[in-house]
């Protein structure tokens, strides 16, 4: 690896983890799972983790999910107890190939990957459909981590799942993307260089899905007494079921069996995730649930071993299939925890942006910047790119996740607009999304709010009739209901907030969740465009 490369990698990672300590010790005044009396009630994280997978290292746990486009990507959490969660940093701080994800991929990036530990490193494997199979590696979770290896080129492979065996052989698990490969339904594995950096020969199929488990993917492989189980979700996103393969040889052949479904519970879709133990012997399986706009949100499920079987949930029949549970008492891990929750509110008083923030795309420095002491982020006004209709093709969105059912988040800001066109604002981002702003046009400032259908088509904005205001200093607030219903709203005092009349539905982005943050533009270019100064950021519910 570059010297130069691997220290301001290792600055990046450092001081990300100090922005990471100034947060961990606010907790989330809209959704905290642990109920504070010996149980947790799900979603353990409602927020839009989508694919989780995990692992215990000692007495500690972590947690990794697909990030998409959204950058850096490859979230790392740290949890004691399996219910409270903290954000610690990222795995991925620039998403490769450059030239590609400089700009707005919306679907595209890092889909489902794998976190192991192994040989005193942790691994993730991490899939990027278009381009193939990457690997990243650290010897310590907060960091620095590697520069991604392209383990294994090719369109539509997907979601792998390294396997280190007893005896010193590798091997690698992984699916296809109907959508790149044009093939799909099937689990794949293949042998793997014992340093985990390649593939080595054919690739062997495990199970063709088509019958019994279609669309069947997310491969997590394991080895307990003897045998070789691999995990797998089927039965698409929304509605599909957990299902469970085993076998005394890798190559098979398997046997399955459906080990949790959503039966008569409200939990639609529950699967993909990860098993994880105590070291007390207790099992416990994370996945997610879909919920549209919010994104995938995370469940943690009890698990046990019947005859060499998992059962994840709570058997309610004797059919051997567990049903997810709602409210559940804590994993006993030897202790209790202080409550803990990934950081949502930013007073921006850092010389790093929070971790809870992520980009549209690969960081540009002209984007914005940390003002340090100074106790604001700066976010310029960057040119409108030329082919965009509306936000949906814009890569300088700073955005983070929905998190919780209700909640209600306030911006407060200064517009140092400097040009006619020029505007600053708050949006709820999805394929179909609203925002408010404040826009200088004949010299003024006005606010204005918009609505835009089907984003993601090419949807123009119904944009409404604006509002002048005679400060550069504006508080911008959208409050969510549940369902996903926002409105917005705005005050110049932070105490008598006027109603806009733009009441809408978000819908999620392509295959994230919706999500709330800011975005700065301009038409044209300049050679000193207008700013914003965001003085704090805060959720409540």
């Amino acid at each position: 690896m570059n010297r130069l490369y691997s220290l301001c990698l290792a600055l990046t990672v450092a001081v990300s983890w100090n922005a990471a300590a100034q947060t961990s010790n606010s907790i989330s005044k809209s959704w905290v799972s642990d109920n504070g009396d010996g149980t947790y009630t799900n979603p353990v994280l409602y927020a839009d983790y989508s694919d989780p997978d995990a692992i215990r290292v000692g007495d500690d746990y972590y947690l990794t999910a697909s990030s998409f486009n959204c950058v850096p990507g490859l979230p790392i959490l740290h949890s004691k107890d399996i219910v409270n969660w903290e954000l610690i940093g990222y795995a991925l701080e620039k998403q490769p190939p450059f030239d590609v994800f400089n700009k707005v991929q919306h679907g595209g990036g890092v889909w489902a990957p794998c976190i192991r530990f192994h040989s005193n490193e942790f691994y993730i494997y991490y899939p990027d459909p278009d381009f193939g199979i990457y690997m990243v590696k650290a010897s310590n979770p907060k960091g620095p981590w590697s520069k991604p290896l392209l383990v294994q080129s090719g369109k539509g492979l997907i979601d792998p799942s390294p396997l280190w065996d007893t005896d010193g052989k590798a091997y690698l698990v992984y699916a296809l993307a109907g959508s790149r490969a044009g093939v799909k339904s099937v689990i794949l594995i293949n042998r793997m260089a014992p340093d985990g950096s390649r593939l080595i020969g054919n690739s062997v199929m495990l199970i063709d899905g088509h019958k019994n488990h279609p669309t069947i993917e997310g491969p997590k492989i394991y080895k307990r007494n003897g045998w070789y189980y691999v995990f797998a979700p089927a039965g698409g996103v929304p509605t599909g079921w957990q299902m469970v393969m085993r076998s005394k040889n890798i190559f098979g052949p398997y046997e399955d069996k459906i080990v949790m479904s959503q039966g008569k519970t409200d939990i639609n879709g529950p699967h993909q995730g990860a098993w994880i133990d105590t070291k007390t012997g207790e099992n416990w399986f994370l996945n997610f649930q879909d919920l549209g706009a919010y994104g995938r949100v995370l469940h943690l499920n009890p698990m046990k071993w019947v005859n060499d079987w998992p059962v994840i949930g709570v058997e309610t029949d004797g059919d051997g299939t567990g049903d997810p549970v709602r409210t559940y008492k804590m994993p006993n891990v030897g202790k209790a925890y202080p409550k803990m929750t990934p950081p949502e509110s930013d007073e921006f008083n850092g010389s790093e942006l929070g971790l809870q923030w992520q980009w549209h795309a690969n960081y540009q420095t002209c984007w914005g910047f940390p003002s340090g002491n100074l106790g604001f982020f700066r976010l310029n006004c960057i040119p409108r790119p030329t082919d965009a209709v509306n936000l949906w093709g814009v890569s300088n969105l700073l955005l983070q996740k929905f998190p919780a059912p209700e909640f209600i988040a306030t911006a407060k800001l200064t517009f140092d607009a400097r040009f006619d066109g020029e505007e600053v604002g708050l949006v709820v981002m999805g394929m179909d999304y609203a925002r408010i702003a404040v826009k200088r046009e004949k010299g003024k400032l006005q606010v204005q709010t918009a609505n835009c259908q089907q984003a993601d088509k090419a949807g123009k904005e119904e944009v409404s009739i604006p509002n002048a205001i005679d400060t550069p200093t504006i508080y911008l607030r959208v409050h969510v209901w549940k369902g996903a219903e926002c409105s917005f709203s705005y005050s110049l005092d932070d105490r008598s907030y006027i109603q806009t009349d733009n009441k809408f539905r978000v819908r999620e982005g392509k295959w994230i969740g919706a999500k709330v943050g800011f975005y700065a533009l301009r038409e044209g270019v300049i050679n000193d465009a207008g700013s914003a100064d965001i003085d704090w950021f805060r959720t409540e519910k």
